[in-house]
């Protein structure tokens, strides 16, 4: 059983953190098709403890009474800034704070977040314990990470010297993804670092990440690596069967077949109908097609369909298309190389940048 703190976590496979795309419709989707804990897009410690309650706003810190349990995910620059926000994210109803140390991306404004404060231990220290002497003992607080900001011993060092340090101020859990700050998302995830943290910290709640991109690959790596659980990723965007998939898995079953055509259209569907709910008029459609774009890959001719949704500007547009290529029923595919379709739809779309919200 998976937990964080005393937060019961029914399957070991959850959905990450996803800026641009974990919004409250994907996670509220991801919900009912089975995922038991998500995380909302990585938010920066100033835009939370700036953000005006507006209606065209409430979507950034959404929480509905059947999200829980639902974490958010906070970055920033500011040890100082960090207790304010992440109260306020405990306010609106998370039940989790998990800060992130993994993001790669290199901001404008030079400052360093995310991935490059394991850099600077002290400073990520200070952080993890400004958050946890802050928000209320029964949250609990989790951090992701990289496993450095490169390949160098001292690099290797200062993770461990954060870990270490993590666990024994109360952090509840570690996300910890196989790639360096420098590696960003070029080459693969090493899983035999995440193999090498368990003996390290044989009884700490571990989660892995990276290269996850399937059930299977869910699966593979719990079985490999010895970890608690598995954070999906991009493998979760246009793929919230994932978790019914890896649950049967788990189970000993074998893997479900691909969704036929007839149930992707209805989970579309019901994507725009969540997505209308909860953001503003002028957003909504675009973030739809953006998935859409994703659960054409699923399609027995997931080029052309792929090619219909991108085009689409209108809601009247979008149904023309669902209808032109969902009506008839027929076998779903799995998606080719689903590796390749999400690292290229994207800069950085795993569970990390565009902390801005946006």
């Amino acid at each position: 059983m998976l937990t964080l703190g005393a937060i019961p976590i029914s399957l070991p496979v959850v959905q990450a953190a996803l800026s641009g795309y974990s919004d409250w419709p994907m996670r509220a989707l991801a919900r009912e098709m089975g995922a038991p804990y998500t995380i909302a897009e990585v938010v920066i410690d100033a835009f939370v403890n700036n953000l005006k309650e507006r209606a065209r706003t409430r979507h950034h810190l959404l929480v509905t009474d059947d999200d829980h349990p639902v974490g958010a995910q906070l970055m920033g620059s500011d040890p100082d800034s960090f207790p304010a926000a992440a109260m306020r994210l405990v306010h609106a109803g998370f039940d989790v704070i998990d800060i992130n140390f993994g993001c790669p991306a290199k901001k404008a404004s030079g400052r360093c977040r995310g991935g490059y404060h394991l850099g600077q231990p002290e400073t990520a220290i200070r952080i993890l314990q400004l958050v946890r002497d802050t928000v209320p003992p029964q949250i609990p607080v989790t951090v992701k990470m990289r496993r450095g900001i490169d390949d160098s011993e001292k690099s290797r060092d200062q993770f461990f010297q954060i870990l270490s340090k993590a666990f024994q101020i109360g952090i509840a859990a570690a996300t910890i993804h196989g790639r360096t700050v420098e590696q960003k998302y070029i080459g693969p995830s090493r899983w035999e670092f995440l193999k090498t943290v368990r003996a390290e910290f044989p009884n700490a709640t571990l989660l892995g990440s990276g290269d996850l991109f399937t059930a299977t690959d869910c699966v593979r790596m719990l079985k490999e690596t010895g970890v608690n659980g598995v954070t999906a990723a991009r493998g979760a965007i246009g793929n919230p069967w994932i978790f019914q998939q890896a649950a049967a898995l788990l189970r000993g079953e074998q893997l479900p077949n691909a969704p036929d055509l007839h149930q992707q259209r209805d989970l579309m569907r019901r994507h725009l109908e969540l997505a209308e709910f909860a953001l503003p008029t002028e957003q909504f459609l675009r973030q739809v097609r953006k998935f859409c774009i994703f659960y054409s890959a699923w399609h027995p001719e997931h080029l052309k369909v792929r090619q219909a949704f991108a085009s689409v500007t209108t809601s009247e547009e979008w149904s023309r298309a669902l209808a032109h290529w969902y009506s008839e029923n027929q076998p779903g595919c799995f998606p080719e190389n689903p590796g390749n379709l999400n690292a290229g739809s994207r800069g950085n779309v795993e569970d990390e940048t565009n902390a801005s919200g946006e």
